[in-house]
């Protein structure tokens, strides 16, 4: 996968893309990398640990979060997109729903646009992919973060997740991007309930029908707590487990908070599963 001049191999290892918050309300990290030399310390250290992407975002989709404007937006992300960009050889994404943000953020050196709306958020978004020729991340959500864990509801959740992703990339192809640069998400904890989260995961293998690079994030997710009962900071074996389970069914790029431990994970399960 050619992103903006960023080659992305995909056919003999699981990337990781390292989640780098900067926002002072995401449910897990929020407020710990405001400042951008910190953002910029946390970013090398997460590719001195294995990651090859790392996932930049400036608004908080957690359940119940509320929007931020796009001036708001662009003052927390651009000088972290152009510090990483300056200092480190990575894959870089922006974690955005609005298209002015994606198109400077690639202009400040990012290379992919990581959209929970799956371009349906802003409709200029989709032009704004095809003409930078970046690549684009295709996730399902149902509702929007301040709704979408208010009792959602599906006939056959996996069913319908990946008929929605399909129609995603219909939808995108049609807006001109190319083929080739379309990842698809099914959206872990994006309007789903517990049960719904671990239906995906047990029947990961039918995304494949997508034909597609899958993504999956579960990272510190509140399922996993619910299952074990521990709070956000306490979730990385949970994590790592489910890592191992994604990859085993497909996964080609898993999204992470705690880098280390998951990449090791990683290679373990590609040395057993690839």
């Amino acid at each position: 996968m050619n992103c903006r001049g960023k080659i992305l191999t995909l056919d003999g290892r699981t990337h990781v893309m390292a989640i780098l918050n900067v926002t002072p309300d995401s449910f897990s990290d929020g407020g710990q990398y405001l400042d951008v030399q910190q953002a910029l310390n946390h970013a090398k250290l997460m590719v001195a640990e294995g990651a090859t992407l790392v996932d930049i975002g400036g608004e908080s989709s957690r359940p119940g979060a509320s929007p931020v404007s796009i001036t708001e937006e662009l003052d927390r992300v651009l000088p972290v997109i152009r510090a990483v960009a300056e200092a480190l050889d990575v894959v870089i994404s922006i974690d955005t729903s609005k298209a002015e943000v994606a198109e400077k953020a690639l202009a400040a050196g990012a290379h992919i646009v990581n959209d929970i709306t799956a371009l349906r958020g802003d409709p200029e978004m989709g032009s704004i992919v095809a003409e930078t020729g970046a690549g684009v991340i295709l996730m399902h959500i149902k509702g929007t973060p301040r709704t979408m864990q208010h009792a959602p509801q599906y006939e056959d959740v996996v069913r319908d997740v990946c008929t929605s992703l399909r129609e995603s990339v219909q939808y995108a192809e049609a807006q001109g991007i190319n083929a080739e640069k379309i990842i698809v998400d099914p959206g872990i904890g994006f309007g789903k309930t517990t049960e719904h989260n671990i239906e995906l995961l047990k029947r990961l293998s039918e995304f494949r029908s997508l034909n597609k690079p899958l993504l999956i994030g579960t990272s510190r997710k509140s399922f996993i707590g619910n299952i074990l009962g521990l709070p956000v900071t306490e979730r990385v074996e949970g994590t790592v487990a489910t890592v191992c389970w994604a990859i085993a069914h497909g996964a080609d790029i898993v999204r992470v908070h705690d880098v280390k431990a998951n990449v090791r994970a990683a290679l373990m399960t590609d040395a057993l599963c690839r």
